[in-house]
Protein backbone atom coordinates (compact mmCIF):
# COMPACT_ATOMS: atom_id res chain seq x y z
CA UNK A 1 0.00 0.00 0.00
CA UNK A 2 1.16 3.42 -1.50
CA UNK A 3 1.77 6.28 1.36
CA UNK A 4 1.19 9.06 -0.97
CA UNK A 5 -1.70 7.17 -2.61
CA UNK A 6 -3.32 6.76 1.53
CA UNK A 7 -2.50 10.40 2.46
CA UNK A 8 -4.05 12.13 -0.95
CA UNK A 9 -7.03 9.64 -0.96
CA UNK A 10 -7.93 10.18 2.90
CA UNK A 11 -7.18 14.33 2.11
CA UNK A 12 -10.02 14.13 -0.44
CA UNK A 13 -12.72 12.15 1.81
CA UNK A 14 -11.98 14.82 4.36
CA UNK A 15 -12.68 17.62 1.76
CA UNK A 16 -16.17 16.05 0.80
CA UNK A 17 -17.39 15.26 4.04
CA UNK A 18 -15.98 18.56 5.07
CA UNK A 19 -18.92 20.32 2.29
CA UNK A 20 -21.50 17.87 3.25
CA UNK A 21 -20.84 19.36 6.94
CA UNK A 22 -21.21 23.00 5.23
CA UNK A 23 -24.74 21.86 3.11
CA UNK A 24 -26.40 20.97 6.44
CA UNK A 25 -25.84 23.90 7.73
CA UNK A 26 -27.77 25.49 4.41
CA UNK A 27 -30.51 22.86 4.24
CA UNK A 28 -33.54 23.76 6.36
CA UNK A 29 -36.85 22.08 4.46
CA UNK A 30 -37.31 19.54 1.58
CA UNK A 31 -37.40 22.11 -1.45
CA UNK A 32 -33.20 22.47 0.14
CA UNK A 33 -33.06 18.98 0.26
CA UNK A 34 -34.24 17.70 -2.87
CA UNK A 35 -33.36 20.94 -5.18
CA UNK A 36 -31.35 23.72 -3.56
CA UNK A 37 -33.86 26.01 -3.46
CA UNK A 38 -33.20 26.66 -7.24
CA UNK A 39 -30.21 28.43 -6.48
CA UNK A 40 -27.64 27.02 -8.91
CA UNK A 41 -25.72 28.62 -10.70
CA UNK A 42 -24.14 28.23 -14.46
CA UNK A 43 -21.35 26.55 -13.31
CA UNK A 44 -22.17 24.30 -10.70
CA UNK A 45 -25.08 23.26 -12.88
CA UNK A 46 -23.17 22.36 -15.56
CA UNK A 47 -20.37 20.48 -14.06
CA UNK A 48 -22.77 18.76 -11.09
CA UNK A 49 -25.22 17.57 -14.50
CA UNK A 50 -22.12 16.45 -16.03
CA UNK A 51 -20.40 14.61 -13.31
CA UNK A 52 -23.46 13.10 -12.10
CA UNK A 53 -24.11 11.95 -15.91
CA UNK A 54 -20.44 10.14 -15.99
CA UNK A 55 -19.94 8.05 -12.74
CA UNK A 56 -17.48 5.36 -12.12
CA UNK A 57 -17.91 4.30 -15.82
CA UNK A 58 -16.20 6.96 -17.40
CA UNK A 59 -13.24 5.60 -15.52
CA UNK A 60 -13.65 2.63 -15.72
CA UNK A 61 -15.91 0.72 -18.11
CA UNK A 62 -14.96 3.51 -20.86
CA UNK A 63 -11.13 2.97 -21.08
CA UNK A 64 -12.44 -0.80 -20.52
CA UNK A 65 -14.25 -0.80 -23.64
CA UNK A 66 -11.66 1.21 -25.73
CA UNK A 67 -8.61 -1.20 -24.22
CA UNK A 68 -10.61 -3.99 -25.42
CA UNK A 69 -11.99 -2.82 -28.40
CA UNK A 70 -10.47 -0.08 -29.87
CA UNK A 71 -11.78 2.70 -31.91
CA UNK A 72 -15.04 1.22 -32.22
CA UNK A 73 -15.53 3.15 -28.64
CA UNK A 74 -15.94 5.89 -30.55
CA UNK A 75 -19.28 5.36 -31.68
CA UNK A 76 -19.93 5.16 -27.69
CA UNK A 77 -18.74 8.38 -26.86
CA UNK A 78 -19.91 9.93 -29.86
CA UNK A 79 -23.27 8.91 -29.14
CA UNK A 80 -23.54 10.27 -25.77
CA UNK A 81 -21.82 13.83 -26.69
CA UNK A 82 -24.41 14.37 -28.84
CA UNK A 83 -27.21 13.25 -26.28
CA UNK A 84 -25.94 15.62 -24.00
CA UNK A 85 -26.02 18.70 -26.32
CA UNK A 86 -29.50 17.82 -27.47
CA UNK A 87 -30.63 16.94 -24.14
CA UNK A 88 -29.43 20.62 -22.68
CA UNK A 89 -30.91 22.49 -25.99
CA UNK A 90 -33.95 20.63 -26.54
CA UNK A 91 -34.95 19.52 -22.66
CA UNK A 92 -33.12 21.92 -20.13
CA UNK A 93 -35.07 25.41 -20.21
CA UNK A 94 -38.50 24.16 -21.10
CA UNK A 95 -38.38 21.42 -17.89
CA UNK A 96 -36.70 24.44 -15.51
CA UNK A 97 -39.60 27.09 -16.54
CA UNK A 98 -42.55 23.72 -16.83
CA UNK A 99 -41.77 22.24 -13.28
CA UNK A 100 -41.66 25.83 -11.48
CA UNK A 101 -45.27 26.81 -13.34
CA UNK A 102 -46.38 23.58 -12.58
CA UNK A 103 -46.50 24.03 -8.59
CA UNK A 104 -43.14 24.33 -7.98
CA UNK A 105 -42.85 20.72 -8.59
CA UNK A 106 -39.60 19.14 -7.31
CA UNK A 107 -39.52 15.94 -8.72
CA UNK A 108 -39.97 15.01 -12.07
CA UNK A 109 -43.34 12.25 -10.77
CA UNK A 110 -44.75 15.89 -8.96
CA UNK A 111 -44.21 17.60 -12.75
CA UNK A 112 -46.09 14.82 -14.36
CA UNK A 113 -48.77 14.46 -11.58
CA UNK A 114 -49.07 18.42 -12.05
CA UNK A 115 -49.29 18.73 -15.77
CA UNK A 116 -52.00 16.16 -16.43
CA UNK A 117 -54.09 17.03 -13.13
CA UNK A 118 -53.60 13.36 -11.60
CA UNK A 119 -55.69 13.53 -8.45
CA UNK A 120 -55.58 9.38 -9.09
CA UNK A 121 -51.62 9.39 -7.90
CA UNK A 122 -51.50 6.89 -10.68
CA UNK A 123 -49.05 8.79 -12.53
CA UNK A 124 -47.08 9.70 -9.53
CA UNK A 125 -46.64 6.36 -7.97
CA UNK A 126 -46.19 4.75 -11.64
CA UNK A 127 -43.03 7.11 -11.99
CA UNK A 128 -42.21 7.17 -8.57
CA UNK A 129 -41.54 3.31 -8.55
CA UNK A 130 -39.50 3.22 -11.71
CA UNK A 131 -37.10 5.39 -10.38
CA UNK A 132 -36.68 3.13 -7.20
CA UNK A 133 -36.20 0.36 -9.32
CA UNK A 134 -33.76 1.89 -11.74
CA UNK A 135 -31.93 3.99 -9.39
CA UNK A 136 -31.53 0.85 -6.74
CA UNK A 137 -29.63 -0.60 -10.01
CA UNK A 138 -27.69 2.40 -11.18
CA UNK A 139 -26.39 2.97 -7.54
CA UNK A 140 -25.42 -0.45 -7.38
CA UNK A 141 -22.90 -0.12 -10.38
CA UNK A 142 -21.04 3.36 -8.74
CA UNK A 143 -20.72 0.34 -5.54
CA UNK A 144 -19.24 -1.94 -7.54
CA UNK A 145 -17.31 0.80 -8.94
CA UNK A 146 -15.64 2.18 -5.51
CA UNK A 147 -15.58 -1.70 -4.35
CA UNK A 148 -12.99 -2.42 -7.21
CA UNK A 149 -11.29 1.19 -6.60
CA UNK A 150 -10.79 0.59 -3.01
CA UNK A 151 -9.79 -3.59 -3.71
CA UNK A 152 -7.60 -1.91 -6.30
CA UNK A 153 -5.79 0.84 -4.01
CA UNK A 154 -5.74 -0.60 -0.47
CA UNK A 155 -5.51 -4.40 -1.30
CA UNK A 156 -8.81 -5.06 1.34
CA UNK A 157 -11.63 -7.79 -0.04
CA UNK A 158 -14.17 -7.03 -2.27
CA UNK A 159 -17.16 -6.77 0.29
CA UNK A 160 -15.65 -4.47 2.54
CA UNK A 161 -14.07 -2.73 -0.06
CA UNK A 162 -18.38 -1.75 -1.81
CA UNK A 163 -18.78 -0.89 2.29
CA UNK A 164 -16.04 1.52 2.86
CA UNK A 165 -17.01 3.53 -0.37
CA UNK A 166 -20.86 2.88 0.04
CA UNK A 167 -20.17 4.61 3.37
CA UNK A 168 -18.12 7.53 2.31
CA UNK A 169 -20.94 8.66 -0.31
CA UNK A 170 -23.93 8.02 1.90
CA UNK A 171 -22.22 10.63 4.84
CA UNK A 172 -22.27 13.62 2.77
CA UNK A 173 -25.18 12.86 0.96
CA UNK A 174 -27.06 11.95 4.34
CA UNK A 175 -26.22 15.13 5.72
CA UNK A 176 -25.89 18.22 2.68
CA UNK A 177 -28.60 16.92 0.11
CA UNK A 178 -29.09 18.70 -2.94
CA UNK A 179 -26.38 21.25 -1.67
CA UNK A 180 -23.57 18.98 -0.73
CA UNK A 181 -24.29 16.70 -3.83
CA UNK A 182 -24.00 19.54 -6.22
CA UNK A 183 -21.18 21.43 -4.61
CA UNK A 184 -18.91 17.98 -4.52
CA UNK A 185 -19.98 17.59 -7.69
CA UNK A 186 -18.31 20.46 -9.27
CA UNK A 187 -14.97 20.08 -7.35
CA UNK A 188 -15.31 16.22 -8.44
CA UNK A 189 -15.96 16.76 -12.16
CA UNK A 190 -12.72 19.25 -12.19
CA UNK A 191 -10.90 16.55 -10.57
CA UNK A 192 -12.30 14.42 -13.33
CA UNK A 193 -11.31 16.12 -15.97
CA UNK A 194 -7.70 17.11 -14.86
CA UNK A 195 -7.24 13.27 -14.86
CA UNK A 196 -8.67 12.32 -18.11
CA UNK A 197 -6.31 14.54 -19.83
CA UNK A 198 -3.24 14.49 -17.63
CA UNK A 199 -2.75 10.61 -17.50
CA UNK A 200 -3.76 10.08 -21.45
CA UNK A 201 -1.44 12.80 -22.64
CA UNK A 202 1.37 11.53 -19.87
CA UNK A 203 1.07 7.82 -20.95
CA UNK A 204 0.58 8.41 -24.52
CA UNK A 205 4.01 10.63 -24.90
CA UNK A 206 5.71 8.40 -22.79
CA UNK A 207 5.37 5.13 -24.82
CA UNK A 208 6.61 7.81 -27.94
CA UNK A 209 3.71 9.47 -28.91
CA UNK A 210 0.78 9.18 -31.14
CA UNK A 211 2.89 7.06 -33.63
CA UNK A 212 3.48 4.26 -31.47
CA UNK A 213 0.80 4.41 -29.19
CA UNK A 214 -0.64 3.23 -32.69
CA UNK A 215 1.96 0.74 -33.44
CA UNK A 216 1.27 -0.75 -29.76
CA UNK A 217 -2.98 -1.21 -30.99
CA UNK A 218 -2.00 -2.86 -34.62
CA UNK A 219 1.06 -5.21 -32.99
CA UNK A 220 -1.89 -6.28 -30.13
CA UNK A 221 -4.64 -6.92 -32.74
CA UNK A 222 -4.79 -4.83 -36.10
CA UNK A 223 -8.71 -4.72 -35.69
CA UNK A 224 -8.24 -2.49 -32.90
CA UNK A 225 -7.60 0.12 -35.64
CA UNK A 226 -10.96 -0.10 -37.52
CA UNK A 227 -13.84 1.39 -35.67
CA UNK A 228 -16.41 -0.80 -38.05
CA UNK A 229 -14.35 -3.86 -36.68
CA UNK A 230 -14.89 -5.85 -33.25
CA UNK A 231 -12.27 -7.67 -31.31
CA UNK A 232 -10.55 -10.36 -33.49
CA UNK A 233 -11.45 -8.51 -37.00
CA UNK A 234 -15.64 -9.43 -36.64
CA UNK A 235 -17.64 -6.65 -38.46
CA UNK A 236 -19.59 -4.47 -36.12
CA UNK A 237 -22.84 -4.37 -38.03
CA UNK A 238 -25.68 -2.36 -37.97
CA UNK A 239 -27.14 -4.09 -34.69
CA UNK A 240 -23.87 -3.11 -32.90
CA UNK A 241 -23.37 0.42 -34.60
CA UNK A 242 -27.07 1.43 -33.50
CA UNK A 243 -26.45 0.09 -30.27
CA UNK A 244 -23.52 2.28 -29.31
CA UNK A 245 -24.93 5.42 -31.00
CA UNK A 246 -27.92 4.63 -29.01
CA UNK A 247 -26.63 5.50 -25.13
CA UNK A 248 -27.10 9.34 -26.64
CA UNK A 249 -30.88 9.01 -26.48
CA UNK A 250 -30.99 7.85 -22.51
CA UNK A 251 -30.15 11.45 -21.78
CA UNK A 252 -33.68 12.62 -22.02
CA UNK A 253 -35.01 10.58 -19.20
CA UNK A 254 -32.21 10.36 -16.38
CA UNK A 255 -33.57 12.01 -13.37
CA UNK A 256 -30.40 12.86 -11.81
CA UNK A 257 -29.44 14.82 -15.13
CA UNK A 258 -32.82 16.27 -15.02
CA UNK A 259 -32.99 17.52 -11.95
CA UNK A 260 -29.96 19.72 -12.62
CA UNK A 261 -32.40 21.55 -15.33
CA UNK A 262 -34.71 22.14 -12.58
CA UNK A 263 -32.24 23.57 -10.39
CA UNK A 264 -30.97 26.45 -11.82
CA UNK A 265 -31.13 29.75 -10.33
CA UNK A 266 -32.13 31.56 -13.86
CA UNK A 267 -33.57 29.69 -17.32
CA UNK A 268 -31.54 32.37 -19.21
CA UNK A 269 -27.87 31.11 -17.85
CA UNK A 270 -29.03 27.53 -19.72
CA UNK A 271 -27.01 29.00 -23.05
CA UNK A 272 -23.96 29.15 -21.28
CA UNK A 273 -23.91 26.20 -19.06
CA UNK A 274 -24.52 23.84 -21.78
CA UNK A 275 -21.39 25.34 -23.34
CA UNK A 276 -19.54 24.46 -20.28
CA UNK A 277 -21.17 20.99 -20.12
CA UNK A 278 -20.59 20.18 -24.14
CA UNK A 279 -17.00 21.20 -23.49
CA UNK A 280 -16.61 19.00 -20.16
CA UNK A 281 -17.91 16.13 -21.99
CA UNK A 282 -15.92 16.30 -24.87
CA UNK A 283 -13.12 16.45 -23.31
CA UNK A 284 -13.76 13.56 -20.70
CA UNK A 285 -14.77 11.45 -23.27
CA UNK A 286 -11.78 11.54 -25.72
CA UNK A 287 -9.62 11.03 -22.26
CA UNK A 288 -11.54 8.16 -21.57
CA UNK A 289 -11.12 6.64 -24.39
CA UNK A 290 -7.38 7.49 -25.04
CA UNK A 291 -6.97 6.05 -21.96
CA UNK A 292 -7.76 3.15 -22.77
CA UNK A 293 -6.36 3.08 -26.38
CA UNK A 294 -2.59 3.43 -24.31
CA UNK A 295 -3.14 1.17 -22.22
CA UNK A 296 -1.95 -1.95 -24.21
CA UNK A 297 1.81 0.00 -24.76
CA UNK A 298 1.59 -0.78 -20.94
CA UNK A 299 -0.32 -4.01 -20.31
CA UNK A 300 -1.16 -5.94 -23.29
CA UNK A 301 -4.88 -7.15 -23.71
CA UNK A 302 -5.32 -10.51 -21.46
CA UNK A 303 -2.97 -9.39 -19.13
CA UNK A 304 -5.15 -7.17 -16.49
CA UNK A 305 -7.47 -10.16 -15.74
CA UNK A 306 -10.28 -7.23 -15.64
CA UNK A 307 -10.51 -4.65 -18.24
CA UNK A 308 -12.25 -1.90 -16.21
CA UNK A 309 -9.31 -1.74 -14.06
CA UNK A 310 -7.46 -0.59 -16.62
CA UNK A 311 -6.78 3.34 -16.11
CA UNK A 312 -6.47 2.04 -12.01
CA UNK A 313 -3.80 0.32 -13.55
CA UNK A 314 -2.23 2.21 -15.92
CA UNK A 315 -1.53 4.93 -13.28
CA UNK A 316 0.13 3.27 -11.03
CA UNK A 317 2.79 1.90 -13.52
CA UNK A 318 3.36 5.45 -15.35
CA UNK A 319 3.17 8.16 -12.55
CA UNK A 320 4.54 8.68 -8.78
CA UNK A 321 2.50 7.58 -5.80
CA UNK A 322 1.49 10.75 -4.68
CA UNK A 323 0.33 11.96 -8.23
CA UNK A 324 -1.37 8.94 -8.64
CA UNK A 325 -3.40 8.99 -5.73
CA UNK A 326 -4.93 12.50 -6.31
CA UNK A 327 -5.48 10.79 -10.16
CA UNK A 328 -7.16 7.73 -8.60
CA UNK A 329 -9.24 9.92 -6.39
CA UNK A 330 -10.80 11.31 -9.84
CA UNK A 331 -12.10 7.51 -10.06
CA UNK A 332 -13.59 7.72 -6.58
CA UNK A 333 -15.29 11.71 -7.49
CA UNK A 334 -16.52 10.14 -10.10
CA UNK A 335 -18.33 7.25 -8.42
CA UNK A 336 -19.26 9.32 -5.67
CA UNK A 337 -20.55 12.14 -8.50
CA UNK A 338 -23.39 9.87 -9.43
CA UNK A 339 -24.14 7.64 -6.47
CA UNK A 340 -25.20 10.57 -4.36
CA UNK A 341 -27.59 11.91 -6.80
CA UNK A 342 -29.02 8.88 -7.67
CA UNK A 343 -29.43 8.49 -3.66
CA UNK A 344 -31.66 11.73 -3.60
CA UNK A 345 -33.60 11.13 -6.10
CA UNK A 346 -34.57 8.07 -5.09
CA UNK A 347 -35.30 9.55 -1.79
CA UNK A 348 -37.09 12.02 -3.19
CA UNK A 349 -39.88 9.44 -4.62
CA UNK A 350 -39.96 7.89 -0.88
CA UNK A 351 -40.38 10.93 0.47
CA UNK A 352 -42.21 13.63 -1.71
CA UNK A 353 -44.39 11.04 -3.99
CA UNK A 354 -45.21 8.24 -1.50
CA UNK A 355 -44.98 9.69 2.20
CA UNK A 356 -45.89 13.28 1.46
CA UNK A 357 -48.36 12.33 -1.73
CA UNK A 358 -50.16 9.45 0.24
CA UNK A 359 -49.25 9.23 3.82
CA UNK A 360 -48.89 12.66 4.99
CA UNK A 361 -50.39 15.37 3.33
CA UNK A 362 -49.76 17.70 5.84
CA UNK A 363 -46.56 16.85 6.95
CA UNK A 364 -43.79 19.76 8.14
CA UNK A 365 -41.04 20.45 5.65
CA UNK A 366 -38.53 19.64 8.74
CA UNK A 367 -40.57 16.26 8.72
CA UNK A 368 -40.34 15.71 4.89
CA UNK A 369 -36.24 16.38 4.91
CA UNK A 370 -35.87 13.83 7.70
CA UNK A 371 -37.88 11.45 5.72
CA UNK A 372 -35.90 11.87 2.63
CA UNK A 373 -32.41 11.27 4.65
CA UNK A 374 -33.61 8.18 6.36
CA UNK A 375 -35.09 7.26 2.69
CA UNK A 376 -31.61 7.68 1.17
CA UNK A 377 -30.42 5.29 4.03
CA UNK A 378 -32.87 2.55 2.38
CA UNK A 379 -32.20 2.75 -1.08
CA UNK A 380 -27.82 3.11 -0.17
CA UNK A 381 -28.49 -0.66 2.24
CA UNK A 382 -30.14 -2.69 -0.54
CA UNK A 383 -27.50 -1.02 -3.38
CA UNK A 384 -24.90 -2.11 -1.07
CA UNK A 385 -26.47 -5.71 -0.32
CA UNK A 386 -26.85 -5.98 -4.54
CA UNK A 387 -23.48 -4.71 -5.23
CA UNK A 388 -21.87 -7.85 -3.21
CA UNK A 389 -21.51 -9.91 -6.17
CA UNK A 390 -17.98 -9.21 -7.54
CA UNK A 391 -18.61 -10.58 -10.72
CA UNK A 392 -20.53 -7.25 -11.60
CA UNK A 393 -19.40 -5.32 -14.38
CA UNK A 394 -20.00 -1.61 -14.26
CA UNK A 395 -20.82 -0.75 -17.87
CA UNK A 396 -23.19 -4.05 -17.81
CA UNK A 397 -25.17 -2.40 -15.11
CA UNK A 398 -25.07 1.02 -15.94
CA UNK A 399 -26.57 0.05 -19.21
CA UNK A 400 -29.19 -1.86 -17.95
CA UNK A 401 -30.26 1.10 -15.60
CA UNK A 402 -30.10 4.34 -18.43
CA UNK A 403 -32.17 2.24 -20.93
CA UNK A 404 -34.88 1.83 -18.14
CA UNK A 405 -34.55 5.20 -17.16
CA UNK A 406 -34.67 6.87 -21.03
CA UNK A 407 -37.39 4.72 -22.10
CA UNK A 408 -39.47 5.54 -19.35
CA UNK A 409 -38.68 8.96 -19.00
CA UNK A 410 -37.62 10.01 -22.00
CA UNK A 411 -40.37 9.93 -24.76
CA UNK A 412 -43.11 10.80 -21.69
CA UNK A 413 -41.31 14.00 -21.04
CA UNK A 414 -39.84 15.49 -24.30
CA UNK A 415 -43.82 15.48 -25.82
CA UNK A 416 -45.13 16.59 -22.04
CA UNK A 417 -43.14 19.82 -22.66
CA UNK A 418 -43.53 20.11 -26.63
CA UNK A 419 -47.38 18.25 -27.58
CA UNK A 420 -49.94 19.81 -25.63
CA UNK A 421 -52.46 16.68 -26.99
CA UNK A 422 -50.60 15.01 -24.74
CA UNK A 423 -52.92 13.17 -21.54
CA UNK A 424 -52.96 11.43 -18.87
CA UNK A 425 -53.28 8.36 -20.52
CA UNK A 426 -50.95 8.91 -22.89
CA UNK A 427 -48.63 9.43 -19.97
CA UNK A 428 -49.23 6.72 -18.17
CA UNK A 429 -49.14 4.29 -21.01
CA UNK A 430 -45.66 5.61 -22.34
CA UNK A 431 -43.67 4.76 -19.22
CA UNK A 432 -45.26 1.63 -18.44
CA UNK A 433 -45.07 0.45 -21.92
CA UNK A 434 -41.15 1.55 -22.10
CA UNK A 435 -40.04 -0.06 -19.04
CA UNK A 436 -41.47 -2.94 -19.85
CA UNK A 437 -40.23 -2.95 -22.72
CA UNK A 438 -36.34 -2.51 -21.77
CA UNK A 439 -36.86 -5.29 -18.91
CA UNK A 440 -38.63 -7.84 -22.02
CA UNK A 441 -36.01 -6.88 -24.32
CA UNK A 442 -33.58 -7.81 -21.80
CA UNK A 443 -34.34 -11.06 -21.61
CA UNK A 444 -34.38 -11.74 -25.44
CA UNK A 445 -30.93 -12.93 -27.48
CA UNK A 446 -29.54 -13.07 -31.28
CA UNK A 447 -30.39 -11.12 -33.86
CA UNK A 448 -32.14 -8.00 -33.44
CA UNK A 449 -32.68 -8.59 -30.06
CA UNK A 450 -29.01 -8.11 -29.54
CA UNK A 451 -30.07 -4.46 -30.70
CA UNK A 452 -29.49 -2.37 -26.89
CA UNK A 453 -32.74 -2.33 -25.40
CA UNK A 454 -33.50 1.74 -24.84
CA UNK A 455 -34.25 1.75 -28.42
CA UNK A 456 -37.08 -0.39 -28.84
CA UNK A 457 -38.13 1.05 -25.29
CA UNK A 458 -38.19 4.71 -26.76
CA UNK A 459 -39.81 3.59 -29.93
CA UNK A 460 -42.41 1.83 -28.04
CA UNK A 461 -43.13 4.25 -25.20
CA UNK A 462 -43.57 6.83 -28.07
CA UNK A 463 -46.13 4.51 -30.06
CA UNK A 464 -47.95 4.34 -26.87
CA UNK A 465 -47.79 7.89 -25.93
CA UNK A 466 -49.72 8.95 -29.17
CA UNK A 467 -52.15 5.96 -29.14
CA UNK A 468 -53.32 6.26 -26.17
CA UNK A 469 -53.56 10.28 -26.13
CA UNK A 470 -55.42 9.83 -29.43
CA UNK A 471 -57.64 7.79 -28.35
CA UNK A 472 -58.59 9.42 -24.80
CA UNK A 473 -58.92 12.89 -26.54
CA UNK A 474 -61.26 10.68 -28.75
CA UNK A 475 -63.25 9.34 -26.26
CA UNK A 476 -63.61 12.82 -24.11
CA UNK A 477 -65.47 13.70 -27.44
CA UNK A 478 -67.76 11.58 -27.41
Amino acid sequence: MDTGIVVAFLFYLVTMAGIGLVAYTRTRDLADYLLGGRRLGRWVTALSAEASDMSGWLLLGLPGLAYSSGLQSLWLAGGLLAGTWLNWRFMARRLRVATQACGDALTLPDYLAQRFGDDSHALRLLAAVIILVFFTIYTTSGLVAGGKLFTTVFGIDYPLAVLAGGGVILLYTFLGGFFAVCWTDLVQGLLMVLALVVVPLVAILDQGGPAAMMHHLAAVDPALLDPLSGKGGAPLGLVGLLSLLGWGLGYFGQPHILARFMAIRDPAEIGSARRIAVGWVCLSLAGAVLVGLAAPGYLPPGTTGDAEKVFLQLVRLVFHPWIAGILLAAVLAAIMSTADSQLLVASSALADDFYKALLRPAASPRELMWVGRLAVLLVAALATWLALDRNSRVLDVVAYAWAGFGAAFGPTLLLALYWPGMTRAGAFTGMLVGGVTVVVWKSLHGGLFDLYEIIPGMLAATAAILLASLAERRLSRR
